[in-house]
């Protein structure tokens, strides 16, 4: 009897890709219409057939396992779902990160949002479709499916993937978005200064205030991280453009709120020992304002206001709650028994917080309430459902997971922004080229090129291999330089903000000096120099930080070292030659 052939590991890995690629093509030709494949399996490389390259795939992002089939809570229910790219695009961008690089002019970071969302087209958000209490909840739930295939079909069949931006495609967390527009009274819209432009949609705007009637706060967060002329031109554009919004300024950190009193401004002395805890916060009272403004004396919110004035956050168990794991599934039961919004109904105002992926949503919950209430975390959808905190008695805040809008941003730009998850970026480099032709990399990593000459053109991957000669970073077998490595932390510095790229509205370039010198610019400068001190005067501990000291995990050696560039008195340095 002969010898069977040897079948490896190997061999039968790609039997079982090929097996998936004839049932995904089979999904894609079936009854001719376009499908939306997901691919269940983000730990193989499998692509769309190459015949079928122009059809979208769709990769669950942080796919977590099942242990229990079955089950009643879904670990994976509202994972980020977004476009896989094929790897004849990641093959392109990598060729094109071992090209030199041109700087481009301080305009080319002016966006505007038109540009971005093309309002009035199909890439407008998903609205849930009518339903009616005689509904059951399979009707529902089949009724929205369908719907929400029929929106992406629209959008794939005007515009390919590769045009497309990464989007929410996981229609349970659009559902979570519907769910705290339906029950909120007031909506506050939060966005990271440094890209406002990108994280603003304008049907979002338009669905708010025409459709529900309700009032908007744009919520322009991370103030600090980027110039005060910037942030009030970015203020002034939000107003002028879109006049029924209402402009908050905000950013928060863990701090003790004592620290405060601490700093002078002639010694600049900071007393170091912090509580744990308890968070620092400009914008709580702009905000409170803002509602006051909005409620007129329909809320009564003196509550709020005694908290602020106190300014040591909520003392009281009975002023705030937080949802544990039961209340939030008792809560995704009755996800489909909507009553008619009333307003201020019991006489407590509803605010709904909604925004991109790693704008601060959760910190700025933090912020507001004085101390930590709800988790967070560098990683984009980590808040996976609606949650709920009392502020007060009669203010009641709704945390929404970070939802991607559909739009034509560049794809780099949404990793540089945080959006998508930087442990799954399968092609690190070319974002970096993104970055390094609009602020100067080397000079802030403070890098030579490798060939050691003043004229040598710098690429992308030079960036990345000069990064990883000055850290250290060499791959385990051969000891070559771990450009990978590099890349990622190159990244991971982009989103914290220490290579900082801030973008621009439409004209500020040849209004940079009236910006300047505006009055508002001088005001807000005074009270981040304030915060500024005590952000560095303890290195920048972060709220995601104490997050991972909480999980008792370590902060690895390369995470706590930075460039000397990043500990410059002026928190500026890096955004131009200028």
């Amino acid at each position: 009897m002969p010898r069977k052939k040897p079948f490896s590991g190997k061999q039968k890995k790609q039997q079982l890709k090929e097996k998936r690629k004839t049932n995904q093509e089979d999904r894609l030709i079936k009854d001719g219409k376009v499908q939306i494949v997901i691919d269940a399996d983000d730990d193989d490389d499998d692509e769309t057939p190459s015949s079928f390259t122009n059809k979208p795939v769709v990769q669950k992002i942080n796919q977590q396992p099942v242990t229990k089939p079955g089950e009643k809570f879904d670990p994976n229910r509202y994972r980020l779902h977004f476009f896989r790219e094929n790897d004849d695009d990641i093959a392109k961008k990598k060729q094109l990160a071992r090209k030199p690089f041109k700087s481009l002019p301080e305009k080319s970071l002016e966006v505007d949002i038109e540009a971005v969302y093309q309002p009035g087209s199909v890439l407008d958000i998903p609205r849930r479709p009518p339903w009616n209490y005689n509904m059951s909840k399979a009707e529902l739930l089949a009724r929205e499916e369908k719907y929400f295939q029929g929106y992406l079909e629209k959008i794939v069949s005007q515009y390919s993937p590769s045009e497309l931006s990464y989007f929410e495609m996981n229609p349970e967390t659009w559902r979570q978005l519907w769910r705290v527009l339906e029950m909120s009274d007031v909506l506050l819209l939060i966005t990271d200064i440094r890209y406002p432009a990108l994280h603003f949609s304008p049907a979002l705007y338009d669905l708010v205030t025409k459709v529900l009637d309700k009032p908007i706060i744009l919520v322009l967060n991370k103030v600090d991280l980027a110039p005060p002329s910037l942030v009030i031109a970015w203020q002034h554009y939000f107003i002028e453009k879109f006049p029924l919004v209402h402009i908050v300024l905000f950013t928060s950190f863990p701090r003790d709120a004592k620290e405060l009193s601490d700093i002078t401004e002639s010694d600049g002395k900071v007393n170091k020992k912090r509580k744990r805890g308890r968070y620092l916060a400009l914008g709580p009272r702009e905000l409170y304002e803002a509602c006051k403004n909005i409620v007129k004396d329909q809320v009564d919110l003196n509550s709020w206001e005694e908290k602020l004035k106190a300014g040591e956050g909520t003392e009281t168990e009975e002023s705030e709650s937080e949802l544990d794991e039961d209340e939030h599934s008792v809560l995704e039961e009755k996800n489909f028994d909507f009553e008619d919004h009333v307003r201020f109904k019991d006489g407590i105002l509803t605010i709904g917080c909604v925004g991109y992926p790693n704008v601060g949503k959760s910190s700025l919950l933090n912020g507001i309430v004085g101390k930590k209430v709800v988790s967070v975390s560098r990683t984009p959808g980590h808040t996976k459902h609606f949650q709920t905190i009392f502020l007060t008695r009669t203010v009641k805040l709704c945390d929404c997971p970070g939802l991607v809008f559909p739009s034509l941003m560049d794809r780099n730009l949404q990793i540089l922004a945080g959006i998508y998850p930087i442990a799954q970026v399968r092609e690190t480099v070319s974002p970096i080229r993104y970055l390094a032709e609009r602020i100067n990399v080397p000079q802030a990593l403070k890098i030579k090129h490798l060939e050691d000459k003043e004229d040598t053109e710098w690429s992308a991957a030079d960036i990345c291999d000069a990064w990883a000669k000055k850290r250290g970073f060499v791959t385990a077998k051969a000891a070559r330089l771990d450009t990978y490595r590099a890349a990622n932390y190159i990244l991971r510095m982009a989103v914290d903000g220490r290579l900082c790229l801030c973008f621009r509205p439409p004209g500020y370039t040849d209004t940079k000096d009236f910006w300047e010198n505006h009055p508002e610019t001088i005001q807000l400068s005074k009270q981040q120099t304030r915060l500024g001190k005590l952000r560095h005067a303890g290195k920048g501990s972060t709220d995601e930080d104490e997050e991972e000291e909480e999980d008792g995990s370590q902060q690895s050696e390369e995470e706590e070292e930075c460039p000397a560039t990043f500990t410059s008195s002026n928190p500026f340095d890096l955004l131009s030659d200028e």
